[in-house]
């Protein structure tokens, strides 16, 4: 495992791919590329031979290498962010060092170094092993001048965190207004969630409050009080899994009320709503869902407010957060 360090502070586990899975990738490349290499060349054999002066020919012949060579790894590599077919087949991927996906310049930069310094002939192909085999992401020349790291995309799914509403939100909850909210910035705070232990203290803060601006932004209306950032983007995510359930329930089809000799007693039994909070780092074993929490007077310390209604995180009142 290796660390990736993103724009916004937050580490990534990652598992980096070292050279005896990418010089198998890349032999399954070479093998694709001499495929067409050879297919190309062979449909020009007859305007090589007859038409064809001797300078074109070998500048017809280089073209065609170049574009193969390069052209395959550059174009594969741009259009699926990071793979080429041998990295398909292994589960490989080409990344940033801040774990994003390469563009085309990254795509150019490493695949030039690959043909002409790591692997070239004139070199006797020794640079680009050499140098991912003394480097600790497993970086070649050209990886290094492009600022990539090939890495492994098979593991195991990543657990989902625990969601809650806390007690006394419930009815802010039941009136949030959800339909601005994309998948795709659910995923995100669910991910957030789910790692939280592994960021750093101040990754926590920050990629917590930057989030729950963008959920307040597209969500309504605010919470009645200040709750910090990671309750507030469980409660959020707790509504919207209770009303996917009932959504789903509803559309259930006649055959699930038929119980058989395995089946449950009643023949649907949806979870709780909101689901029962765990103990974890956002919230005290003794804490217990649904009940309102006794007043706490505020402290003059957790008076500041963000924009979207949430105290950062540090306002750890009963109830509220977890």
């Amino acid at each position: 495992m290796s660390q990736l360090v993103t724009g916004e502070a937050v580490v990534l586990q990652v598992r980096i791919a070292r050279m005896p899975t990418r010089a198998l990738a890349c032999a399954i490349d070479f093998t694709i590329q001499c495929i067409v290499i050879a297919v190309l060349l062979t449909s020009l054999f007859g305007f090589l031979i007859g038409s064809a002066s001797e300078a074109l020919g070998v500048a017809l012949v280089f073209i065609v290498l170049l574009l193969v060579l390069i052209g395959y790894r550059v174009l594969m590599e741009t259009l699926t962010r990071g793979r080429t077919l041998g990295k398909m087949m292994l589960g490989l991927k080409v990344v940033r060092d801040d774990g994003s996906s390469i563009r085309f310049r990254h795509a150019l930069v490493r695949n030039l170094l690959w043909l002409f310094v790591d692997f070239a002939p004139w070199f006797a192909a020794c640079p680009g092993i050499v140098a991912s085999l003394m480097n600790k992401q497993g970086k070649r020349i050209g990886d290094m001048v492009a600022g990539t790291v090939v890495i492994r995309e098979r593991h195991q799914p990543m657990a989902s965190p625990p969601l809650f509403v806390p007690g006394h939100l419930v009815q802010w909850a039941q009136s949030l207004e959800l339909s601005r909210l994309s998948d795709e910035l659910a995923n995100t705070a669910r991910e957030y969630l789910a790692r939280y232990t592994e960021l750093e203290p101040t990754a926590q803060v920050a990629l917590g409050d930057a989030l729950a601006f963008r959920v307040g932004g597209v969500t309504a209306p605010s919470p009645p009080v200040a709750i910090s950032s990671p309750a507030f983007l469980s409660a959020v995510l707790a509504e919207r899994r209770r009303r996917e359930l009932a959504r789903l329930a509803t559309q259930r089809p006649a055959y699930a009320t038929n119980t058989g000799p395995f089946g449950p007693t009643t023949p649907y039994a949806p979870p709780s709503p909101y689901g029962a909070p765990q103990p974890g780092p956002f919230l005290a074993p003794q804490q217990v869902p649904y009940s309102p929490p006794p007043p706490v007077a505020p402290r003059p310390q957790d008076a500041v407010v963000n924009p979207g209604g949430w105290h950062a995180p540090g306002s750890n009142e009963p109830g509220q957060s977890y």
